[in-house]
């Protein structure tokens, strides 16, 4: 793939693009894959990313004003791009698709390819020509399969270690394993018998479960006829096996058809997005899937719907097409699907959105689990953001009753030397670590001597009237560095600028490390072991460090300056370029005579020369 260093090229690349089916691949300057699509017309559809009438989302736009070169592979029909586009996605997960969150792997149930095929539970899906089916929601579901297959049909279901299987081979034809322990193993059947039994697992696992008991009853009394009562007796057993499996699942149509519906929603404080799968054969929901979807930033829900389906059809599901798809959401584009949902089936299977009656409802009730699911997914994120809380914060809150946990820290403290050279200091701390790259320094501009309280003010004057106004982060709770008197005077403040309210505020005094609280007389002591108070000492420690450092930085700054302008022709302006140059006054002292008159011009030069060496 040849470099394209300018966007000339690039244009030049898409006006020269094929009018046919294919994938685009977007990479930036560094060759790192950005975004993978699919198109119906290759040219018109990229094209379309960089048209300015374009309406774009944030997300896109910033991948748009990335891409530095594109690669498009073409293929002879959409539903070959579908699959490629699948693909790539999966090998290289670019940073601008849609990915998918799993939080585990799915379990399955194979049944291998082989003369006499194995059935076992696993989670790795292998392209080695088993089928696999699934996948299930949960283990429990699974494992009532797998029970119904040993009892109606005898056949072994052993479960296949990870560590025996080999990935270049399959699993094992055959191991040792607990049936074949109590000597019930299906591993020693006649080859007609076993192959005969595994097309049933297969319908039986395909939902198909009205066929297979029909088949099955059609099987006793030929049997029974015969006079084989004793295979007559087994058929029985595994009719009833079927049966009560088949009344347990739930029957949610009325016509006898395979279905699929599908139901997508997202939680735009998550960020996240879910889709459902219902899957109904022969009229019984046989089964649920779901899947967790991020980088959803500025995408529709057909945008979603269209991914979460393709997906699930072309990925490692090895999906059985049923004669109807149904979406809670019309796709962005569905001729690539419908094409390969016709080229697998052999025949059309309508993709449908549906807007009244039986087909609707199903719709309800799988968007009734996704709003399920996607309120489980905000319940572990927030279990998760109590687990990262430390103690202290937790317990900050429970000592001072603070409205809210204080996960966000903002300490003031003032710094002067008798009313010269005032300054203030905010540190700010999350988690109960410092977030350094969020401490503020401040010139106190309207207080003239040593004036605390005033000088107070001015900073939480400033401070939060802009993050009022630049809707910058609100923190969870003040501290000022002092007792009651400073408190009050930080309450006042906040209270004149429309800010109290939003954030608790507290006084913290270095005495008897005593806190205040707005409206209450008497100081709350905290006990001096707890790590609640530690957070608070070592936060109004940090901003009394920064203070005084910022403090001492500039006196002496102000004090070099000062020296400097004694010197005639020397001005604060030009004072502050010597420093700037030369570093410090020391360094100031040593120059060379031809060093300084070059700087500074022939008479001033040799004025400051001659101040520190006369």
């Amino acid at each position: 793939m040849s470099e394209v260093s300018d966007h000339s090229a690039l244009e030049e690349k898409i006006s020269n693009l094929p009018l046919s089916p294919g994938v685009y691949i977007y990479r930036d300057d560094a060759e790192s894959i950005l975004y993978v699509g699919k198109a119906k017309k290759l040219r018109n559809r990229v094209r379309s990313y960089f048209q300015e009438s374009r309406p774009v989302d944030g997300r896109i736009k910033t991948m748009v004003s990335k891409i530095d070169d594109l690669e498009v592979i073409v293929t002879d029909t959409e539903a070959e791009a579908l699959i490629l586009e699948n693909n790539l996605i999966k090998q290289y997960q670019p940073r601008y698709n849609i990915m998918y969150r799993d939080d585990k792997s799915y379990p399955y149930i194979c049944i291998t390819d082989a003369n006499k095929p194995r059935v076992y539970p696993t989670r790795t899906v292998l392209k080695d020509g088993s089928k696999y089916f699934g996948p299930y929601d949960s283990v429990g579901t699974m494992k009532r399969m797998l029970e119904t297959i040993r009892k109606a049909f005898g056949l072994c279901t052993c479960a296949v270690s990870q560590k025996v299987i080999d990935k270049t081979r399959g699993a094992p034809k055959w191991h040792s394993c607990f049936d074949d322990y109590l000597q019930n193993c299906s591993g020693d059947w006649d080859d007609d018998l076993y192959q005969d039994t595994i097309k049933k697992v297969e319908r039986l696992l395909n939902g198909q479960t009205d066929t297979l008991i029909r088949e099955l009853k059609e099987e006793m009394q030929i049997a029974s006829e015969a006079l084989a009562f004793e295979e007559a007796a087994n058929l029985r057993d595994s009719i009833q096996s079927v049966e009560r499996y088949s009344q347990k699942m739930k029957i949610v149509a009325s016509k006898k058809v395979d279905r699929d519906v599908f139901a997508i929603g997202k939680d735009d404080d998550l960020n996240e997005a879910c889709g459902v799968l219902f899957k109904i054969r022969e009229g019984k929901l046989i089964g649920k899937f779901h899947r967790y979807m991020k980088n959803i930033e500025g995408l529709s829900h057909s945008d979603m719907i269209q991914s979460f389906v393709e997906d699930y059809y072309t990925g490692q599901y090895t999906a059985a097409i049923p004669d109807e798809v149904y979406l809670s959401h019309e796709m962005t584009d569905s001729e690539a699907l419908e094409q390969y949902l016709y080229q697998e089936r052999a025949k059309i299977v309508p993709v449908h959105v549906p807007q009244i009656g039986e087909k609707k409802q199903l719709i309800k009730m799988a968007e009734a689990n996704v709003r399920l699911y996607l309120r489980e997914r905000e319940i572990e994120k927030e279990k998760a953001e109590r687990d990262r809380i430390p103690q202290a914060v937790k317990d900050l809150k429970e000592h001072l009753k603070l409205q809210r946990l204080p996960r966000r820290l903002e300490c003031f403290d003032n710094s002067n030397f008798q009313g010269s050279d005032p300054v203030a200091s905010m540190v700010c701390f999350v988690d109960a670590r410092p977030r350094k790259s969020e401490y503020k320094k401040f010139h106190i501009k309207t207080v003239e001597g040593p004036d605390d309280f005033a000088s107070m003010r001015e900073i939480l004057r400033r401070r939060y009237t802009k993050v009022q106004k630049d809707k910058l982060q609100i923190p969870d709770l003040i501290i000022v560095d002092g007792g009651k008197g400073q408190l009050s005077a930080a309450v006042e403040t906040l209270k004149d600028i429309g800010f109290y309210g939003q954030c608790d505020v507290i006084g913290l005094a270095k005495r008897l490390e005593e806190v205040f609280l707005p409206g209450m007389s008497d100081s709350i002591m905290i006990p001096k072991k707890s790590p609640a108070l530690k957070l608070l000492q070592q936060a109004r420690d940090e901003a009394h460090r920064f203070a005084i450092t910022f403090h001492r930085s500039k006196r002496a700054k102000r004090t070099f300056t000062t020296e400097l302008t004694d010197i005639e022709g020397i001005g604060k302006k030009t004072a502050d370029r010597l420093l700037r140059e030369f570093g410090s006054v020391k360094k100031v002292k040593q120059a060379e005579l031809e060093e300084l008159k070059a700087f500074l011009g022939e008479k001033t030069g040799e004025n400051v020369f001659n101040y520190f060496h006369s």
